[in-house]
């Protein structure tokens, strides 16, 4: 039998022809400097980003008066208290079902916008969108424009260069710092929590939670960037799902555009090339450094900026504006076949859009109405089985049951718990001498609380296992009443 080593050509051979397949699994990182432009996509960017910082950074700074009983902050995630604050809405643990209400709105109103232009969500709105435009901002006040930049970046390192970047990765971790420290300001009350933390009085949490939080803005803000959209994000991948030929798209008209040619060519050669004259603007200006003539890619975040840039060059060349715009499949191709270009809000009113927009609205209306229904106390009973009841010297049956009476106003409260369905029956408490002992009991309850109390129910000898129920009504001038059913054991009960 041969062995492999009698056969050279044949190893050599196929080591060559493994080294030729072996592909790289993924492309290298190409850092994008994006260029500066101007235009309504970008003015409308730079408001979204100012409204959605401007509201992270400051609304743990806005005070709300709920009276002396309740925090003053507008917005709260009381963890310690199990609490939610937002404005004059309070969440107890038990009303859980608004959060999970408003975060079905969102998924829907994510829906809604996808349907409706596409991947608008990322390209303004998006977290990642708004800080990694931020951290461009900063790499063009620190290194200058698009041009400037890649210069310094394929310099050789010198102490100016080292300098700017020492300077610029400084803002990057005051960004990341502030981000953080934003971040837990929710969940306590800031100013205090402010003094506490440069003090080193807070909790190790908060420093531990800000630490983490300026080390992932800044990695992923300031460094990995378009890298998150592409790769990390799972959006992308959903939101295909949601999108037709009906959706608005930024587009390129390559039968509009194609073949490329300079302002020249085609003054000499009139009617062979098309309206792109390859000035690769768009490319420029795109924070992920993408080429939009290639067609749609997971890589397009939709913020238009494309549409900047190349409108502005069709108005300096005296061509009409729309080379890429937003626009659906379907009007691409009527546009394609002759007909004129339908205005995009014409593209917005369609069936699927209305339906996602009356479920969103359904649900936002069901909520409201539940906040203004709902009841600002209740009741609950648990009662004691160890022993189910007691027999007394003179043949009456006491039971012993532990109620909690929920106080959801910022001030105390009276509350009154009386017995139904339970023929003679009289109760008491802990504090309350069995002499006292009446059909119904006055609790007072303190502010934003719950007030758990023992009590004790007994009836007359000879009754028999039965339910019956508590109820609750506030001594005030809301006058809200609850109920809470349960059961008495009694002697011969099976």
């Amino acid at each position: 039998m041969n062995s492999p080593n009698n056969r050279p050509d044949d190893w050599s051979a196929f080591t060559k022809v493994k080294t030729e397949r072996a592909d790289p699994l993924y492309e290298s990182a190409k850092t994008v400097h994006n260029k500066r432009i101007d235009g309504p996509f970008r003015r409308f960017k730079w408001l979204v980003m100012l409204v959605t910082l401007g509201i992270y950074y400051g609304t743990p700074w806005i005070r709300w008066d709920r009276g002396p009983y309740a925090p003053d902050q507008a917005v709260l995630i009381d963890l310690a208290n199990r609490r939610f604050y937002m404005f004059n809405i309070e969440i107890w643990p038990h009303e859980f079902y608004f959060v999970a209400g408003l975060l079905i709105m969102a998924g829907i109103g994510l829906f809604l916008v996808t349907s409706a232009v596409g991947r608008a969500w990322c390209g303004y709105a998006c977290p990642q969108t708004v800080w990694t435009d931020l951290f461009q901002h900063v790499d063009r006040f620190v290194d200058g424009d698009r041009n400037a930049r890649v210069r310094m970046e394929a310099a050789p390192w010198t102490i100016a260069k080292l300098s700017r970047r020492v300077f610029k990765y400084m803002i990057y971790l005051v960004i990341g710092f502030w981000t953080g420290g934003a971040w837990i300001m929710y969940f306590a009350d800031a100013p205090t929590l402010t003094v506490d933390f440069w003090t080193g009085q807070a909790a190790m949490a908060a420093y531990i939670t800000v630490a983490i939080l300026t080390l992932t803005t800044v990695v992923l803000g300031g460094f990995m960037r378009e890298q998150v959209c592409v790769y990390m994000c799972p959006w992308p991948r959903i939101q295909t799902a949601m999108m037709d030929e009906k959706s608005l798209l930024v587009t390129y008209k390559d039968w509009r555009g194609e073949p490329r040619g300079s302002v020249k060519k085609a003054q000499k050669n009139p009617g062979e090339f098309g309206d792109c004259i390859d000035c690769m603007q768009c490319v420029q200006v795109c924070p992920t450094g993408i080429d939009i003539r290639e067609g749609p890619q997971i890589g397009c975040i939709t913020c238009a900026l494309c549409i900047d840039a190349c409108d502005k060059v069709m108005a300096d060349i005296g061509r009409p504006r729309g080379l890429i715009d937003y626009a659906t499949l379907e009007d691409c191709e009527a546009e394609q076949a002759g007909q004129p270009a339908r205005p995009a809000w014409k593209a917005l009113m369609r069936p699927r859009t209305f339906a996602y927009t009356l479920i969103w609205g359904a649900i936002g209306l069901g909520l409201l109405f539940a906040l203004g229904v709902r009841s600002h106390a209740d009741i609950s009973v648990a009662a004691d089985r160890n022993p189910p009841f007691m027999l007394m010297s003179d043949g009456s049956v006491r039971n012993s049951y532990t109620i909690k009476l929920r106080n959801m106003e910022s001030q105390p409260r009276r509350m009154e718990v009386a017995l139904s369905g339970l023929p003679g029956g009289r109760m008491w408490t802990e504090t309350i001498s069995n002499d006292d002992a009446a059909p119904s009991q006055t609790f007072e309850v303190p502010a934003d609380q719950t007030l758990s109390t023992r009590v004790y129910v007994m009836a007359p000898a000879g009754t028999e296992a039965q339910e019956f129920t508590l109820d609750l009504t506030t001594l005030d001038e809301q006058r809200e009443s609850d109920s809470a059913a349960t059961k008495f054991d009694a002697p011969g009960d099976n």
